[in-house]
């Protein structure tokens, strides 16, 4: 397995943010984690980076324990947060080039050249990011992500903002990427889940309410993914 999650909590004083989850997703495989806002979705995509600590439990990434050795999962991870940080005033090539030093790979100038065409970011590569539409800063953030080669990427809203063009630009990228890389993302778009995602891990309140194929879940629930995400999370309202 890629990513195996045993038993994940993570509690913030009183709060249980995550509550006590068990899922895998396998080598090779495009996971779509869906949840409200607030579910824990963000919260549980930070401890598989090893952004923040669990509270108790863990799991691994490719074999490597994520709370003995983050260090080494965040080698073969590649991550792009909720909130894209970037720097405006930079270039694009200037950026990454920045930032592949940082993650010491061996050859930064092929590690950038690697990452703007898997981005398909050649157009705009020598504008400053400030220049850049929302959804050209999303893709600079997921060439950051790709810089080092991750076996492993999470996706944490990647096409959160983006217009309808953006949008399906952003979605060929990962379907791409899903060729070669185990792809866990988060989006709150129904039709996004539908078009790269062959399983969905459905998480409300801290806790996981479905992890099972897109056809096993309509076919058990008799409805829409969005209905079957309104069922399944008690919301009257997608958001």
């Amino acid at each position: 397995m890629s990513i195996q999650v045993i038993q994940l909590t993570k509690t913030y004083g009183k709060q249980q943010a995550v509550d006590h989850i068990d899922f895998h997703v396998a080598t090779g495989e495009i996971v779509g984690f869906l949840g409200p806002n607030g579910a824990g979705k963000s919260t549980t995509m930070k401890m598989i980076t090893g952004f923040i600590p669990p509270s108790s439990g863990g799991g691994s990434v490719c074999g490597i324990d994520m709370v003995e050795n983050s260090l080494e999962v965040r080698k073969i991870v590649g991550y792009l947060p909720e909130n894209n940080p970037l720097y405006p005033e930079m270039y694009i090539k200037e950026y990454l080039t920045f930032m592949a030093g940082l993650s010491g790979v061996s050859d930064v100038k092929k590690a950038v050249t690697d990452a703007i065409a898997l981005t398909r970011l050649g157009p705009e590569q020598h504008k400053k990011i400030g220049q850049l539409s929302k959804g050209y800063r999303q893709r600079v953030g997921l060439a950051q992500a790709l810089l080092h080669n991750p076996k492993v990427l999470i996706l944490d809203e990647p096409t959160s903002g983006l217009d309808p063009i953006q949008v399906a630009e952003m979605r060929n990228v990962i379907t791409d990427l899903g060729k070669e890389k185990t792809v866990m993302l988060s989006t709150h778009i129904m039709q996004e889940v539908e078009a790269m995602c062959e399983r969905v891990i459905m998480i409300n309140k801290g806790k996981i309410v479905a992890n099972e194929t897109l056809t096993s879940l309509k076919e058990r629930h008799k409805g829409s993914l969005e209905d079957i995400f309104k069922q399944l999370t008690h919301h009257v309202d997608l958001i």
